[in-house]
């Protein structure tokens, strides 16, 4: 037995160390000063797509990624850790796009590779929380979804049975083929790298980057196949451009605020009703809660 798995993952700047840099005048992420990270959450979900590789070795995974060409480290990553393949889309028509026009994209991806049995991505990405990318997917594939997945039980030609996590407790779900998982960062972290697949898959590239590698090795590049990692554009994958990035967002983003912790001062309190409610309210007016 064996299966077809698209793991949905990210390249995300890594919010979890936000400096008075992050943000730019105009209120975006200033990615440059954020270092670029595999988005968590996906790393676990990637975790679960190997696991039944382990025990259907037929299986393929692939990786499908939305991005710059510097997101196929990510394609990478996943070729050093026992994934089969990996695919960038990317085009200067799909910057800019929001959940549903980046769900639109990956949704066409995957119609153009066909004959996939499971799609698993993580919960949600560190740089938007949105959570709603994988439930797009699913809805625009028109196959069913389970999500805040923390572990695959079992898996048929015919269903999964998933453990998810769910306010007050968890619950098990058996779901038919072909299905989209979202995955939880409570879910089994991501094996490390493997020594032997780094050294096989160091120069694997997207056909952007050809141009980065030195001569010496280019002919290698040429003659082997498992390195040239697949790109995509949206004429590749039959895109409508109405449909993908500014054009196909109706999301805006209004404002951003850059909310930075300072210790400078601290104050002392007492349990009076009056003094709780004076923080309460200095809290909310410093954006520090709320």
């Amino acid at each position: 037995m064996s299966f077809n798995i698209v793991v949905l993952a990210k390249q995300v700047p890594d919010t979890r160390n936000v400096g008075k840099d992050a943000m730019t005048p105009q209120g975006t992420v200033n990615r440059a000063a954020l270092p670029a990270i595999f988005n968590p959450e996906d790393l676990n979900a990637l975790e679960q797509a190997l696991r039944i590789k382990d025990l259907y070795p037929d299986t393929r995974i692939t990786i499908i990624t939305m991005g710059l060409p510097k997101a196929a480290d990510i394609l990478r990553e996943g070729l050093f850790r026992g994934t089969d393949a990996g695919i960038l889309v990317t085009d200067r028509a799909l910057a800019g796009a929001d959940t549903l026009a980046t769900s639109y994209v990956l949704s066409q991806t995957i119609h153009k590779m066909g004959n996939v049995d499971l799609v698993i991505g993580g919960r949600q990405a560190i740089d938007g929380d949105t959570a709603q990318v994988g439930p797009q997917v699913a809805q625009k594939l028109g196959i069913d979804q389970v999500t805040y997945v923390e572990e695959i039980n079992e898996i048929t030609k015919d269903y999964v049975i998933a453990t998810r996590r769910i306010d007050g407790g968890i619950e098990q779900v058996k779901a038919p083929l072909p299905l989209l998982l979202t995955v939880t960062g409570s879910a089994a972290p991501c094996r490390p790298r493997n020594a032997k697949l780094m050294m096989r898959y160091k120069r694997a590239l997207v056909a952007a980057e050809r141009n980065s590698l030195p001569e010496k090795y280019a002919a290698q590049w040429e003659a082997r196949p498992e390195l040239q990692l697949i790109q995509w554009g949206a004429e590749e994958i039959d895109a409508d451009l109405a449909q993908c990035g500014l054009t196909g967002s109706p999301t805006k983003v209004k404002s951003v605020q850059n909310v930075v912790f300072a210790t400078k001062e601290s104050k002392r309190l007492t349990a009076s009703d009056s003094d709780i409610e004076d923080l309460i309210t200095e809290l909310l007016d410093s954006h520090t809660i709320g």
